[in-house]
């Protein structure tokens, strides 16, 4: 335990404590870590190996993890865990640290599998439901919870083999199901939206749910070329970060013009000075889209407006999403892989929410997007690297999504590229829209 309670205080909620069966193994490098001004991870893993159910556990994680701190190296291994019915959710970890007799070193934790659970949309909680997983945890696992992992389910980290069945038909009792883990369709997740945000332009709760309840089997059963993760955001704030970390993003905009309140941003002007405005709103907008006038008023150039979200933010009173709302589509997003992180590619620039068709027609885009994933991706391949190795025109074609300018982010400078056929292109796009405006 630190020798000054006080540094953890607002950190670490007061717990009873009993004294583990099993003394603490000697953690010097650990120890370390909880020297400094901030709250230390090792601070919490000391107190839960304090406690009677499950201290013995923590004890031999803490050894165990003092010695890869030693040796630089990890000795957890992987397997096959898994609840009856499901092929994912579990994360096995099997210790590789063996005495000269071939005995684990730290026994407690030989077993030390981490299971995730889908959280509600938008990560609405009560204080029942956190009371009611804890105990179940305090009686089945280590005691150690995340919220949430990088994928956003709740981790519950810590457990031993036959314990995990016991665990999951407890929570699955009242309500509460694994996630995904492996190559399968990752938990969804979507931002509190419109519950506390006034700058929402979607029902996200709404969106997820459909996706979720839509591919549970996915989750539950890895079937894919390599994992598919779903995000959706209310605004272009992307509170998710659902355009760099999820294969499907949903993000909430508007098309028609930006509400200006002039009284707000007189008030705005006012109250922080002509300079601050032009310093921190007017000449950060990326594409000069704002001018402040000599009367105090705002003018907005709404055709160049990028819905980049900066002035909305600063003067949130003043200016607010239009009311023409709907959502963008972007495939693609992810994290270092093959190619190196990539940012989601517009599939849909635009795209109304208003009826049970238009979530329907949202829904048949994802099945068609994973459909054409697990069979043309290679394994271990992400949706955005096969759309790099395949060209984005093949992936739009086997998807049945006709190419939009908009896609375009911005146009090529150079010369080599052929450019005597864009009219034809030009034309048949017209062509469409006049189609589809009746």
């Amino acid at each position: 335990m630190p020798k000054d309670p006080k540094l953890h205080a607002t950190y670490l909620p007061p717990m009873e404590e009993k004294e583990s069966s099993k003394p603490f193994h000697p953690t010097p490098n650990l120890d370390e870590l909880e020297t400094g001004p901030w709250p230390s991870f090792v601070t919490g893993l000391k107190r839960l190996a304090m406690q009677k159910d499950y201290g013995n556990m923590m004890v031999d994680l803490l050894g165990q993890l003092e010695h890869s701190y030693k040796t630089r190296l990890g000795y957890w291994k992987g397997g096959t865990v898994s609840v009856f019915g499901y092929g994912g959710g579990i994360i096995p970890r099997f210790t590789e640290l063996m005495d000269s007799t071939g005995k684990p070193m730290f026994p407690e934790c030989k077993e030390f599998h981490t299971l995730r659970v889908q959280p509600p949309a938008g990560n609405h909680y009560t204080t029942d439901m956190l009371r009611q997983l804890s105990n179940s945890w305090s009686k089945y696992g280590s005691g150690l919870i995340a919220f949430h992992g990088q994928t956003g389910n709740i981790m519950f980290i810590g457990t031993t083999t036959e314990n995990t069945q016991h665990f999951f038909d407890e929570i699955n009792d009242y309500g509460w199901d694994l996630g995904g883990a492996g190559p399968c369709v990752r938990t969804g997740m979507s931002c509190i939206g419109a519950a506390r945000c006034e700058q929402s332009c979607a029902n996200e709760q709404k969106i997820h749910r459909l996706l979720v309840n839509n591919f549970q089997d996915d989750m539950h059963r890895p079937a894919l070329p390599y994992k598919f993760k779903f995000k959706v955001s209310g605004c272009p704030n992307d509170c998710q970060n659902s355009i760099h970390r999820s294969d499907f993003a949903v993000i909430g905009t508007w098309r028609d013009d930006m509400k200006v309140d002039q009284a707000e941003v007189k008030k705005f002007v006012e109250a922080k000075g002509r300079k601050y405005v032009v310093d921190n709103v007017i000449s950060r907008c990326p594409t000069n889209a704002l001018s402040l006038n000599d009367d105090d008023t705002l003018d907005v150039d709404n055709r160049n407006c990028v819905r980049c979200m900066h002035c909305i933010n600063v003067m949130t009173k003043a200016l607010s999403p239009g009311d023409d709302h709907g959502v963008t589509i972007l495939i693609g997003g992810k994290r270092t892989l093959k190619i190196g992180d990539t940012m989601g590619t517009v599939i849909v620039p635009f795209m109304k929410l208003e009826s049970d068709e238009d979530y329907e027609k949202l829904v048949e885009m994802a099945e068609e997007t994973i459909d054409f994933f697990a069979e043309n991706a290679l394994e271990h391949e992400r949706t955005g690297e096969m759309i790099e190795r395949i060209g984005l025109v093949n992936f739009l074609e086997g998807i049945g999504v006709d190419v939009d300018p908009h896609m375009i982010n911005h146009p090529r400078e150079i010369s080599y590229v052929r450019m005597d056929d864009w009219d034809i292109e030009a034309e048949k796009w017209n062509q469409r829209k006049a189609e589809a405006a009746g």
